[in-house]
């Protein structure tokens, strides 16, 4: 039909057409706001592959049966080992340690096997460092000579550390104690309990061989190259170095775990999640002499040459008290970092809330980081840091004087942060907001923060970065000036008075 011989219209008509495209255009709109707002929490969380979880068989042993003794005089490493042994040989299961102190030496763990502590249950593990040789591992094709680990497994399938039971590395017989790190009482009850002060009498250890193999000590918990792993309920204290250390792992389940180290523990991390694919922490409190939460991914050649990133993690409902740093990436990212979502997180009293770290010499690309819902109170530094230049000597705070930078050529050792972001966060008190700390070759790039509120002494600090955005971003200091920018290109530094 014509359109000259279409009925007239009139003024009823057309006003009732003019409604009905009216209608049909807002329900346009809304589907396309609806897609596009779909698009924009796409963009806004990553997608995160599932994790999968270990299935043990229907059979459990009770470590007593293999002679162990719980008097903490009896030391079980022989009956750990035969337990693990039998229960392997049938198939797996869970080995039941209940109530006691069980004293031994390392453990070496097995597939298919769930180490699960009763509520009472105390691993104690042997101070004697005789009983830790010295060993070679081959990660992946490079050799590494460490210490024998209190807790090992490597090449595992479903293995996992199960319950509510307390397992204590003895740490204190292979670090150092600065006195720095204690009050002036701490520190001459310490003296007064023994051990071996230097000569400037503000180093102690333990024992003189504590003090002649610092270099040596091992790593509380480490698995390496195993998949689906388990670790959940159970509290881990005293590591001699870090605490636990899942590397090169896929399918990594740690569970409202609890770790609780001294602040003066030397380089005693909580986690350190290293070169693994799918990843879930939940529900987890984290009291550290290091970082609290770490994900790292490989050292500078070694980690770059094997290239496996850490990736597909998810952090959730967890809680951190005193760290290095609440939540941390690096300094160790050679591999990569991608894909996290970090999320309904509360540190109180770290050094650092959200702490991102590297340096020249690593390389490694961080990227699609989300972090969402985080409470922090008490923070002793900064709220939040990038640095790409950790341990340097053009620090944030020397950010004036280094305005004529050199800038170096961008190679494989060029560490790279980008695509951040940083949405819904709450502190209350820290010593600055924030530090941006990128390199002249390579500023941060692509970081953004909605939605953020700080108290604190000092504002904020932006060196070498491009692209950065603050949306709805309010700093309360009472020292200097709220924000100080340096070397930063095409960004929206907006904040809120």
């Amino acid at each position: 039909m014509s359109f000259m011989n279409q009925k007239q219209l009139t003024p009823k008509t057309a006003t009732t057409l003019d409604l009905g495209l009216a209608r049909l255009l807002k329900r346009f709109l809304s589907l396309v706001s609806g897609v596009l707002a779909a698009n924009v929490l796409a963009a806004a969380e990553p997608v995160l592959s599932p994790v999968a979880q270990p299935i043990f068989p229907d059979r459990q042993i009770d470590i007593r049966q293999f002679g162990a003794v719980g008097d903490g005089v009896a030391l079980n490493t022989v009956a750990f080992a035969k337990a693990i042994a039998a229960l392997s040989e049938q198939g797996g299961g869970k080995l039941n340690v209940p109530p006691g102190f069980w004293l031994t030496g390392p453990i070496q763990l097995r597939s298919h096997i769930n180490l699960h502590l009763e509520r009472g249950a105390l691993i104690q593990f042997s101070r004697d460092r005789t009983l830790y040789p010295i060993v070679g591992l081959d990660v992946q094709g490079e050799k590494e000579t460490v210490t024998t680990s209190p807790i090992f497994g490597q090449n595992l399938e479903a293995v996992a550390i199960t319950g509510e039971g307390i397992i204590d590395g003895g740490g204190d017989a292979w670090r150092e104690v600065k006195k720095s790190k204690l009050s002036e009482g701490e520190w001459k009850a310490l003296v007064k309990s023994g051990g071996v002060v230097n000569e400037t009498g503000d180093l102690w250890w333990l024992s003189e061989v504590a003090r002649s193999g610092e270099t040596m000590r091992p790593r509380m918990l480490r698995l390496i190259g195993c998949k689906k792993v388990l670790l959940a309920g159970v509290t881990f204290q005293d590591p001699p170095g870090w605490t636990m250390n899942p590397q090169l792992s896929e399918d990594v389940s740690i569970l409202n775990v609890t770790v609780h180290n001294s602040p003066a523990a030397q380089n005693s991390d909580a986690l350190d999640l290293e070169s693994c694919r799918r990843a879930v922490i939940r529900d987890c409190t984290f009291d550290a002499g290091d970082d609290g939460i770490c994900i790292k991914s490989g050292k500078d050649a070694v980690g770059r040459r094997i290239g496996a990133p850490t990736e597909d993690v998810l952090v959730e409902g967890c809680t951190v008290y005193h760290a290095h740093g609440g939540f941390t990436i690096g300094s160790e990212m050679s591999g990569g970092v991608r894909n996290m979502l970090v999320t309904n997180c509360t540190f109180i009293g770290s050094d650092i809330g959200l702490r991102f770290k590297s340096r020249r010499g690593r390389g490694g690309v961080v990227e699609n980081i989300h972090i969402t819902d985080i409470r922090m109170a008490g923070i002793i530094g900064a709220a939040i840091s990038f640095s790409l230049n950790y341990g340097g000597k053009a620090s944030a705070k020397e950010a004036d004087a280094a305005a004529d930078a050199k800038v170096l050529p961008v190679t494989e050792e060029t560490p790279e942060f980008r695509d951040f972001h940083i949405e819904n966060v709450i502190c209350r008190g820290a010593q600055t907001a924030m530090v941006l700390e990128g390199l002249p070759e390579m500023p941060l790039r692509d970081i953004a923060l909605k939605n953020v509120s700080i108290t604190s002494q000092q504002g904020v600090s932006v060196t070498d970065a491009n692209h950065i955005s603050f949306e709805n971003v309010r700093v309360e200091n009472t020292t200097g000036e709220v924000l100080k920018t340096l070397r930063v290109k095409n960004s929206k530094l907006d904040l809120v008075k």
